[in-house]
């Protein structure tokens, strides 16, 4: 770590040296300073709330990604997952039905259940939304996306290891009466469909409704990976005095269609002698859907000895119907110690699932509620300090009903889990001149958690030489839907007819709470170098909280860690036409929590969590922006990743051989385990290079501007799936965008042309294999391209 800070600091500050003296030096007339100084205007201020309180975005002295609400509509972002493409830093994957994993810099976790927690925190509207199917629905009228990578453990607290994610809406603007609307139609029958109405309430109060509808047809072969997704958005703000701001909101969405679809890569081939698997791939495209009669054929061909028989089609239903609501409250009193700002919330989310990662059928049924609220005080220059102080409270239950079947192995869980979290925290910040300060802070965060869940496998298995009419147990949510008689808890098995197959059921039972408490901190050096150039360096660590899982021999886990340093500066020049950002970083990451499929103690494939890691991950992320003219922008985001585990052991079943592509053995400490020893593997969604690259030039045509806009970006081989086999890892790939819009000068509507995905390359963005060798992967959206027509009033 020394002398990779080292180096990166003595980098960083010859750049601020030179950056110094560019910009008081006599610099010839060049693209970035012309002759005629009207000829360029600067490049656009961003105000953020990164940290809490509103400021320039170059006066941040912390790493932030900024996507503005102009951007997010262009590039028709509706869901997080469309995110991966415009934030440098961010991999988010689709873990079926409503689940969504987020990784930042190659930390997070597979998070593909309700019990286990997000490694980054997801905040829409000032709101921390504790679970990660709960982030559909908010991609509209949005004022900006803030991305602040690595841990936020001091003004967000738990669960921000990976980071912090602010979906920032529009609010009501008081005194004006507009509009505004928004619609493209496309290939796959795509239809995205927003607008908002902004309208005064007398002088001191407005209110705002906004709306949003997408819809799009399958890119797979089976109608999967669809999209039907519809939302609401209404805000009441009112000034209660000079002194007194109340905002008041409410939010519906709704998820419906197939949801996301996966496709076979794979089906596993094990070697006997050997005791080696070997993974051909299948001989379909990626667009080919598991549910698709091609792909049927293939798994009714694919014989499972434990079952005696051939695998039979799988369930061809498919759906999602979800549905979330919110009520979130804003105080915003100004006192003579500062600004107090109150912000209470509720939200629910009802999931109602039916889809088929793994090769599989998984039923979700899920009711999640959570209460919260947020109390700070900031203060300004009382004397040298700036100060930040506050409280916050955050309650969840989730009930859950789900089941995961594998046609002969079947797994009900019902479960009811609990979390309170307490925390307090202080910010401080010391003016030591006028252009040097000291940043420290503290926060204390108390969780408790309570989990009740009782998970029923029924197995099916052959005691003949074969069982070719062995039944399969269909996908439900009660065992009395189950058409053969099964053994009670602990009973002997029971045969299941004249077929030869036995039933055999195990039970696990948990019913436990934890309670931890956690102190995180921050501490920082900011020096303005010259009005526009910003030097600074931090320390931060993040804590996320342990909980359980439903699986026999890792019901619970324990807390993970990180520490992170980052080193960085923030500057403009030549009158603000020429941005250039950096930042290095290295983060270590230890008693890591890993969320996996696996294998449980009783031998049954289960989702698990457990702590069996500890990781580097350090680089570099260099962000450029320019305005040569006042008609072009160019855009440059470069990020070099180097993320390892320095530490990666977990145990399996010492049965057949793992599916696993890291060296294992028997385990020393258990000869009825193999030990996996993946350690010095890159982590997970963790690219070596990512690229992004944006070109935007204006051009007059009479009354009219034609804007041309063409982005692409590059990223370097990464790791999909846990398992670290070959058709996991995604190749290199380029991806680009262009589109071409003709709008008035007055900029009050606007006719585009757009295509997406240029290469038509479906790139894998997530994997597993399962217990039955079947290896799927979900895919990115195929090539895309249609008209938008935008107005506002």
């Amino acid at each position: 770590m020394r002398t990779f800070l080292l180096g990166t600091t003595a980098i960083i500050a010859a750049g601020a040296t030179s950056q110094v003296h560019a910009q008081t030096a006599d610099v010839a007339p060049s693209a970035f300073r012309p002759q005629n100084a009207e000829a360029a205007a600067p490049l656009d201020e961003i105000i953020v709330t990164a940290q809490r309180r509103s400021e320039n975005l170059q006066k941040a002295a912390v790493p932030v990604t900024v996507v503005t609400g102009d951007a997010l509509a262009t590039a028709q972002v509706s869901t997080p997952e469309q995110l991966s493409r415009l934030v440098p830093s961010l991999a988010v994957q689709s873990g079926g039905g409503a689940n969504t994993t987020f990784f930042v810099r190659g930390v997070g976790n597979f998070t593909n259940n309700a019990y286990s927690d997000p490694a980054i925190a997801f905040n829409y509207d000032g709101v921390y939304v504790g679970r990660p199917t709960s982030t559909s629905g908010a991609f509209y009228d949005l004022e900006r996306v803030e991305m602040l990578p690595g841990p936020q453990g001091t003004l967000y607290g738990r669960n921000a290891t990976a980071g912090a994610l602010n979906i920032i809406p529009k609010q009501p603007v008081l005194g004006q009466l507009s509009a505004s609307a928004l619609m493209s139609y496309g290939n796959y029958d795509a239809i995205n469909a927003q607008g908002s109405v902004n309208a005064p309430l007398g002088g001191s109060a407005a209110f705002r409704l906004a709306g949003n509808l997408v819809k799009h047809d399958g890119y797979l072969s089976d109608g999967t990976s669809d999209q039907r997704d519809s939302a609401l958005r209404a805000q009441i703000l009112g000034e209660f005095g000079p002194d007194l701001t109340v905002r008041f909101g409410v939010d519906w969405a709704h998820q419906g269609g197939k949801g996301i679809g996966y496709s076979y890569a794979t089906f596993s081939s094990l070697n006997q002698g050997a005791g080696t698997y070997s993974y051909p791939p299948t001989p379909f495209d990626p667009e080919i859907g598991i549910l698709d009669p091609k792909a049927q054929s293939l798994r009714e061909a694919r014989f499972v000895p434990v079952i005696g028989r051939t695998l039979r089609s799988l369930d061809s239903r498919q759906n999602q119907d979800n549905t979330f609501f919110g009520v979130t409250g804003e105080v915003k009193y100004q006192t003579p110690l500062g600004a107090l700002t109150l912000i209470p919330a509720y939200r629910s989310a009802k999931l109602d699932n039916i889809f088929h990662a793994g090769g599989g059928t998984s039923l979700i049924n899920e009711l999640q509620r959570q209460h919260s609220l947020e109390v700070r005080l900031a203060g300004e220059r009382h004397g040298a300090l700036d100060y930040m102080l506050g409280g916050y409270y955050f309650h969840e239950t989730v009930d859950g009903n789900d089941n995961y079947n594998q046609e002969f192995l079947w797994n009900l869980q019902t479960f009811r889990s609990r979390t309170d979290s307490y925390a307090a925290f202080a910010r401080i910040t010391a003016h030591l001149a006028d252009r040097l300060r000291l940043v420290g802070g503290l926060r204390y965060t108390k969780d408790k958690k309570q989990f009740d869940g009782v998970s029923n496998v029924v197995t099916l298995v052959c005691a003949a030489p074969a069982c070719p009419t062995a039944p399969g147990i269909p996908a439900s949510l009660s065992l009395s839907d189950i058409p053969f008689p099964i053994p009670a808890v602990g009973g002997t098995p029971l045969p299941v007819g004249s077929t030869g197959a036995l039933a055999i059921r195990i039970q696990t039972v948990v019913d436990q709470g934890i309670s931890t408490g956690q102190v995180t901190a921050h501490a920082g050096v900011e020096l303005d170098l010259t009005p526009t150039s910003l030097l600074y360096a931090n320390f931060e660590n993040g804590y996320h909280a342990g909980g359980f899982a439903l699986a026999a021999g890792f019901t619970t886990y324990a807390p993970e860690y990180i520490d992170a340093y980052t080193i960085g500066s923030k500057n403009r020049f030549f009158g603000g036409r020429l941005q250039v950002n950096i930042e290095a970083f290295y983060w270590k990451y230890r008693n890591q929590q890993v969320s996996h499929s696996g294998i449980d103690a009783n031998g049954n494939p289960g989702f698990l969590t457990e702590n069996a890691g500890a990781s580097t991950n350090k680089g570099v992320a260099i962000d450029i922006q320019a305005r040569p003219a006042t008609d072009t922008l160019l855009t440059a985001n470069v990020q070099y990743l180097d993320a390892r585990f320095n530490n990666f052991l977990y145990t399996l079943p010492n049965r057949n051989p793992p599916q696993v592509g890291c060296p294992y053995s028997t385990n020393p400490a258990n000869a009825a385990t193999f030990l996996v020893n993946c350690s010095g593997q890159t982590s997970f969604n963790a690219p070596r290079w990512t690229l992004n690259l944006n070109a935007q030039q204006r051009v007059s045509v009479g009354n009219f501007n034609l804007v041309l806009d063409a982005s692409t970006q590059f990223k370097t081989s990464q790791m999909t799936g846990f398992e670290y086999l070959q058709f996991e890892r995604t190749p290199s790939y380029w991806s680009s965008n262009a589109s071409i819009t003709l709008e008035p000068r007055q900029k009050n509507w606007s006719i585009s042309a757009f295509v997406r995905n240029i290469e038509n390359r479906r790139i894998v963005f997530t994997s597993t294999i399962s217990n039955i060798g079947s290896g799927t992967v979900a895919t990115t959206p195929p090539r895309t391209y249609g008209m938008r027509l935008g107005a506002t009033f």
